[in-house]
This record gives C-alpha cells, structure tokens and sequence, in this order.
C-alpha cells in the first residue's frame, strides 16, 4: 500500500476518499440525492479524519472538516443550504490562512517581492474581475458572493508568504493547491451567476471544479502531512 505520510490507518482513509472521489465525479452534474451528498462529504471528510491520525496540524484538520461541511450543504437544493455552504467554505479558507501564516516560513515580506510579487498582481486582477461580473448578477447574495471574494483571495495570498520550494514536495504543494482551489470557486461562481442555465458550458463546469477542488485538498492534506 502507498504511504502519504500520515498513520497507516490514515494512508487507507485517504485511499477511501480518493474512491469516494471518483465515485462522486459521475454523480457530480446529477440532481441531489442522499448518494450524492454521502460520497461528496465523505472525499473530503475522510481526508480530515486522515490528518488527525497522522498528526497533522489542528488547524489542516479543522479546515478539511469545515470543507466537508460545505460539500454536503452545497449538494443540497435550496438558498439556505447554498449560504451554510458558502459560510463553511469561507470559514475553511479563513483556518488555511491561519495555516499558511502560522508556518515557521512564512515572510509576508515575500508579497512584495518576485516573483511571488506578480502573484498578488494577478490575484487583484482577478478579484475586480470577480466583483464586477458577479456583484450585478447575484441578486439577494450579492453582499455573501462579494465578501467571499476576498476571503479565497486572501488565501492566495497567505500561500504566497510561503517559500516556493522546488518539486511538488512539502510546502512546495501549498500554491498550486491554493490556485486549484480559487480556480474550482472561480469557475462555480461563474457557473452559478453568469452562465444561463441553457448554457452548453454547464455540460462540462461540474467536472472541472471538483477535480480541480478535490485535488486542492489533497494538495493542502500532503504538504502538512
């Protein structure tokens, strides 16, 4: 059996994730169903499960947990379901930048500095980009989707505090699971607020956040582990 760097009983919980994963990858574009919520909250429950028996920060296992929570909120119908989500996610993104900031090498000076530099340009690109396209299309959400906005910026951000290493080892995986977790909200507001519900994109959109949300889990579960 692979070892991931957490207990052995943790390499085969992540194992478990990884088909619960897959399994909710075919479901993903389907209407809600208890399956469908089950194996969303279970790829990533089991991954916080993981972290704590590998010994891994409090912090990577709380912000799994409150990820989890989001996927079974956000894998239900209706607006209440929809704001839990979004406030466990954001709550998630806020205990990463505490992650990401509470690490020995993290520098906020690195911000300021190339190339981690150009990063902050394209994060504050994308974040007016984000806000004008939304804010008149989100309706009665408008003030969440907005505050959210900064909040997965800020993760960005606090990821680029951190040194970029060489290789996808250690805290070198901590930016690019960064990026792929933006890129999966990014890519679900887009599919929630601007595309039409004719639109052909929608085909394809549920297939590229959750590989890309998924993986930045497990990105963010192996740096710390």
């Amino acid at each position: 059996m692979p070892s991931f760097g957490s207990s052995p009983v943790g390499d085969v919980l992540i194992l478990a994730a990884a088909l619960a994963a897959l399994l909710y990858l075919g479901l993903t574009a389907r209407p809600p169903t208890a399956l469908r919520s089950v194996t969303k909250t279970l790829a990533v429950l089991l991954l916080a499960v993981a972290a704590w028996m590998g010994g891994g920060p409090l912090l990577l296992t709380l912000a799994l947990g409150l990820c989890a929570v989001g996927d079974f909120c956000l894998s239900r119908d209706g607006e209440s379901a929809f704001m839990a989500g979004v406030g466990a996610f954001a709550a998630g993104h806020l205990v990463y930048i505490f992650l990401f900031l509470g690490q020995e090498s993290s520098d906020l000076a690195r911000v300021v500095q190339l190339p981690q530099l150009v990063g902050v340009l394209v994060l504050a690109v994308a974040g007016l980009a984000m806000a004008r396209l939304l804010a008149p299309r989100a309706g009665a959400l408008k003030g969440p989707v907005l505050a959210y906005v900064p909040i997965i910026l800020g993760m960005g951000l606090a990821a680029l505090t951190l040194p970029l290493g060489l290789g996808l080892t250690g805290l070198a995986l901590v930016l690019p699971a960064a990026v792929a977790f933006m890129a999966s909200d990014i890519v679900l507001a887009f599919e929630t607020f601007v595309l039409g519900e004719d639109h052909p994109a929608r085909r394809i959109t549920p297939y590229v956040v959750w590989p890309l949300y998924w993986g930045a889990q497990v990105g963010f579960l192996l740096a710390f582990l």
